[in-house]
């Protein structure tokens, strides 16, 4: 007894005399002392020895469910090789690697920090930290993050952040952190403790005391049936129930990478009704791709062929950074054309840009800069633009200062796994989907019809969709809100969850959102309601579980009918029982 309730018998001793509190490890000290005298030391040795067991396998699991963050941790190389200046290659520590320093990545290495690709291409195994299954390909230029491992090439990467700032560090933070706060269940079942214990004290106390007192009847009878009480109503399985599935729920989703930032979030998770979804880069991949050439009868000959017109365009906006410009360049390249060279290049904001190409001076822009009526510009240019924009389309038009020789058709296309991540949020019960952009009607309608969206808001400035996810909660209550972390984040503030998704490398999308989907995957967000459903429903298993127990050896123990050794076993295997049930949200 000495030995084994020596770390709970003190800290029960530093909770009584320092916080004035009666504990869990109060209640056991006390019923295995009084049992020894009474003259039942083996009793009271074995409630030690189990109790002492059951606190060990609570400190072990733990710790387990804290292995995905120890996982994490172990994803970084310990160190680096930096190339010199004067081309010396020297290895370093990876919490000495500095922004702007360039280090090499061999063929199966783990990448020591956020940076850019300065020479090599590979594919990356991303899944370690964004949860994303397949290989991403990544060129000069491209953005690579700490964690994630090379595949078969070699690279050389020029730091941007220092170790204990890059994504993996801070996702590693974050995770600590969630799993520090408690969720509304956690924090009302420690409320609830924090009076349960000294009530189960006084009626014990009461039990020992008045039927001697009141009734005469045995003093060892019913000091015996109190300490048995004790045991009994003890709340070791409802106290450890719902931390250790949170935490372990917490663990499994960042190395799935959902990053749900505490336990309140989660349980938020599980009563989500509806699901508001943005647009652009949300619904879609958010970056435009050429769907239509539409050459008009007003082509000169030269550009009377699909493959001149769209060389033509491409040569004209080879200038220009608009993603559109950036769109078509690329869809000329992919068909393998010569892309026409252009001088005396131009942009003009929200219209279009003009430049010379052949000696000709070609334009490109929407039709109110070329003309913006079927008066001026003729039916069959109207018709043209007006058929490709109800198929939710964005349309510029190719020629020269009012006269179109041809249309270009462009689409922020459904990402590949929208429409069955839409149908498996039905499945898990989302009552209403609903989009909210700032696009065009017409363009937003498009889009929604092959999403199968139920409710549709378009024409929103950022203030306006805060206001829409207000209204959503008044009518429906809880309420999901998915966006990008930046321009969203209103609404993701006024939402019951706000969600951020492809926050990898994003720290406005890390520390704006409740939850951040570190990969640009609709499947992550179903990955985590099911998460959070799962989560609530394995709590209220282990609160049943605890309280049929608690009330089933309750009246045993009052009755006399179970002794002391058979409440402590029934007792310890409902703490073991509780925690395995927990423990199965490291498997989800």
């Amino acid at each position: 007894m000495a030995i084994g309730g020596y770390f709970f018998g003190r800290e029960a001793l530093e909770d009584l005399v320092f916080e004035r509190t009666v504990g869990i490890e109060f209640l056991m000290s006390a019923a295995a002392v009084v049992a020894a005298m009474l003259g039942q030391p083996i009793e009271g040795a074995m409630l030690v020895f189990l109790y002492s067991i059951s606190e060990a396998a609570e400190g072990y699991t733990s710790e387990k469910t804290r292995s995905a963050v120890r996982a994490l941790m172990k994803l970084a190389p310990r160190t680096a090789v930096v190339r010199r200046d004067d081309g010396a290659q020297v290895e370093v520590q990876v919490e000495d690697l500095s922004p702007g320093e360039v280090f090499l990545v061999r063929p199966g290495q783990s990448i020591a920090t956020d940076g850019m690709v300065e020479s090599g291409s590979s594919s990356l195994n991303e899944a370690p930290v964004t949860g994303e299954s397949m290989p991403v390909e990544r060129r000069p230029g491209d953005q690579v993050l700490a964690g994630t491992i090379n595949g078969e090439g070699a690279l050389e990467v020029r730091a941007t952040k220092v170790f204990a700032e890059n994504t993996l560090s801070r996702i590693i933070r974050m995770v600590e952190e969630a799993q520090e706060r408690k969720g509304k269940s956690q924090r009302f079942v420690e409320r609830f403790g924090k009076r349960y214990s000294p009530a189960v004290l006084a009626i014990g106390v009461s039990l020992a005391l008045f039927p001697p007192l009141v009734a005469g009847a045995s003093w060892s009878e019913w000091i015996t049936r109190a300490t048995v009480f004790i045991v009994a109503a003890a709340p070791c399985a409802l106290a450890i129930s719902i931390p250790i599935t949170l935490v372990a729920a917490l663990g499994t989703g960042a190395r799935k990478g959902v990053l749900i930032k505490g336990g309140v979030h989660l349980e938020e998770l599980a009563r989500v009704r509806v699901v508001a979804l943005d647009k652009t880069g949300t619904l879609t991949r958010g970056e435009p791709e050429l769907t239509d050439v539409v050459v008009l009868n007003s082509a000169p000959t030269a550009f009377r062929t699909e493959e001149a017109l769209l060389a033509a365009a491409a040569g004209v906006e080879r200038w220009s950074e608009h993603p559109l410009a950036r769109a078509i360049v690329g869809a000329a390249e992919a068909r393998g054309l010569a892309v026409a060279e252009a001088v005396d290049f131009q942009s003009h904001t929200g219209a279009g840009a003009e430049a010379t190409v052949d000696g000709r001076q070609i334009i490109i822009g929407s039709l109110a800069w070329f003309g913006g009526s079927a008066d001026r510009m003729g039916t069959d240019t109207t018709n043209a633009v007006e058929g490709l924009q109800d198929e939710g389309k964005t349309v510029v038009l190719v020629g020269e200062r009012g006269t179109a020789w041809g249309a270009l058709a462009l689409r922020d296309n459904l990402r590949r796994n929208a429409q069955t991540s839409i149908d498996a949020l039905r499945g898990l019960g989302i009552e209403r989907i609903v989009m909210l952009t700032g696009d065009n009607e017409r363009t937003a309608e498009a889009i929604a019809r092959e999403a199968k969206i139920d409710e549709l808001h378009a024409g929103m400035k950022p203030e306006d969709k805060s206001a829409k996810i207000r209204d959503l909660k008044r009518r429906f209550g809880h309420v999901v809100m998915v966006g990008d972390g930046v321009n969203d984040a209103p609404a993701l503030a006024e939402a019951s969850v706000g969600v951020a998704m492809g926050a990898a490398g994003t720290d406005v999308a890390l520390e704006t959102a409740d939850v951040a989907l570190m990969a640009d995957d609709l499947e992550k967000l179903v990955y985590a309601l099911a998460l959070g459903r799962r989560n609530a429903s394995i709590i209220r298993q282990n609160l049943t579980l605890s309280a049929v127990v608690i009330g089933a050896l309750v009246v045993g123990a009052v009755a006399g009918v179970f002794s002391l050794p058979l409440v402590v076993l029934a007792h310890e295997l409902s703490e073991f029982a509780v925690i395995g049930n927990g423990l199965r949200m490291l498997r989800v």
